[in-house]
């Protein structure tokens, strides 16, 4: 692949205002044969300079003549919200940047499948003043956003930035986090993510899978190829779960043991009548009460839980399908393999391919 490769990093986009000029100037003077750039202020003359170009879309929606880097921010506000209600969570909050396009995509995703389960998403709205919406000044604003939120609730904000936010005005409010309110971030930015107070959970993207595919287009492209516009989507992989979220809103005490026993022992191919035995309770009472309190059955807690290990498994290891397998109790690959596309759709090995690293 051509190189070498400079890199310019500016200001966060959704803080930063002005000094586009120099900029450009300053990307001029490299004399760039292609290049991959978000969508600022000045995007248009990127492109009039008759040089391959990629642009991450973020303030507007993309335009289908360019070659455009998204995020499927359906599937982003969709995999947050499925992951607060499996916890239960019966109140819920969004915190985003207004005048980003994908953060709104990412809180209708979100609201759009809370209210498909019955309930309400508490949308926080941004001062309309550039000037009221200086930290300084705006913090004091989500802060009483948050003191509004029936507790316990459970926010999603619309990137780990936003999310490590929240945290810090939980922390100056004295509002306890993850017990009055849970925190999800997007991006899964280790960084961002473990500086937070409680480190940050989030919504990890397969950006190295996208950034490497926008790499291979635009080297073809360069090597004057014709290709008709390209949009290379990041899609979401997995949530990652840190102090923000880890907790069940579950009143019932029995079902939260039982939720505790199964993240315990996950790598055992667990029966209803192993935990019941374990919390010393009457299986058919366990079943009723996980039903009331979750929505869904023991058998279906433990069916989750495995599947969302593997999925670790799979994504941060390096082991082998089989390895993975006989590590959680089954007896080949072939059976882990059946299992986990019926629980996800697909197969380990294209899920680790599609999610994973390059």
């Amino acid at each position: 692949m051509r190189g070498p490769w400079v890199f310019y990093r500016t200001g966060l986009f959704y803080r930063q205002h002005g000094r586009k000029r120099d900029e450009l100037a300053h990307i001029r003077s490299w004399n760039p044969t292609g290049i991959i750039t978000r969508d600022f202020e000045n995007v248009k003359e990127l492109a009039s300079w008759d040089v391959p170009l990629f642009i991450s879309v973020a303030v507007r929606p993309p335009d289908p003549l360019q070659n455009n880097i998204i995020t499927n921010d359906a599937e982003i506000g969709k995999m947050a919200a499925e992951y607060f209600l499996e916890r239960g969570f019966r109140n819920f909050g969004y915190c985003g940047f207004d005048d980003m396009f994908w953060s709104r995509q990412r809180g209708e995703s979100f609201s759009s499948r809370i209210a498909e389960a019955g309930f309400k998403t508490c949308f926080y709205k941004q001062p309309k003043s550039l000037e009221a919406r200086s930290w300084e000044k705006e913090q004091a604003v989500i802060a009483e956003w948050l003191k509004g939120l029936p507790k316990p609730a459970a926010v999603m904000a619309c990137n780990d930035d936003r999310g490590q936010q929240i945290t810090e005005i939980c922390e100056i409010a004295k509002i306890n986090v993850p017990c009055e309110v849970a925190v999800i971030g997007v991006d899964n930015d280790d960084q961002v993510c473990d500086i937070s107070n409680p480190p940050l959970s989030s919504v990890a993207l397969n950006v190295e899978t996208a950034g490497f595919l926008a790499a291979e287009l635009l080297d073809r492209i360069m090597a004057g190829k014709e290709e008709s516009p390209q949009t290379v989507i990041v899609r979401p992989s997995r949530i990652v779960t840190r102090q923000s979220t880890d907790i069940m809103a579950v009143e019932d005490e029995l079902v939260n043991q039982a939720i505790r026993f199964i993240r315990e022992n996950a790598k055992e191919p667990l029966q209803i009548d192993d935990i019941a035995d374990a919390l010393s309770v009457n299986r058919r009472s366990l079943y009723d009460r996980f039903i009331k309190a979750l929505g869904r059955s023991v058998h279906d807690e433990v069916k989750r839980v495995r599947i969302e290990l593997a999925s670790k498994m799979l994504l941060e290891t390096d082991l082998s399908i089989l390895e993975i397998a006989l590590d959680l109790g089954y007896r080949d690959a072939g059976h882990i393999a059946r299992y986990f596309k019926q629980r996800t759709g697909t197969l380990p090995l294209d899920f680790r391919k599609h999610h994973g690293h390059r």
